[in-house]
């Protein structure tokens, strides 16, 4: 199974940008199925992000549409998030995972998951 490793979080202010990261070990990157998610908190874990094997079909939850891109190299059997306008309601740990079916938004499709990058947003 695939092995997922997240990188890229940090501290910014409400209005900067960040760039996730989500590095795959295996040969089998390219036939996945990617899904970016987060979890704050005291809350569940919830759908952020998700992107075909071939990087053309993605979908984003309502709450970053327009804010949030979603892309992948698989040349580099790496996933990313690039997060602008960030909101204090952004703060969270962030998880890449894989699922073998596609562009999905149920968590529970999805396995591999790595440990977790801490975004954090100030007002």
């Amino acid at each position: 199974q695939v092995q997922l490793v997240e990188s890229g979080g940090g501290l910014v202010q409400a209005g900067d940008s960040l760039r996730l990261s989500c590095v795959a070990s295996g040969r089998t990157f390219s036939t996945y199925g990617m899904g970016w998610f987060r979890q704050a908190p005291g809350k569940e874990r919830e759908f952020v992000a998700t992107i075909g094997w071939n990087g053309v079909n993605t979908y984003y939850a309502d709450s970053v549409k327009g804010r949030f891109t979603i892309s992948r190299n698989n040349a580099k059997n790496t996933l990313y998030l690039q997060m602008n306008s960030l909101k204090p309601e952004d703060t969270a740990v962030y998880y890449c995972a894989a699922n073998m079916r596609g562009v999905l938004a149920d968590k529970g499709a999805y396995g591999g998951w790595g440990q977790g990058t801490q975004v954090t947003v100030s007002s």
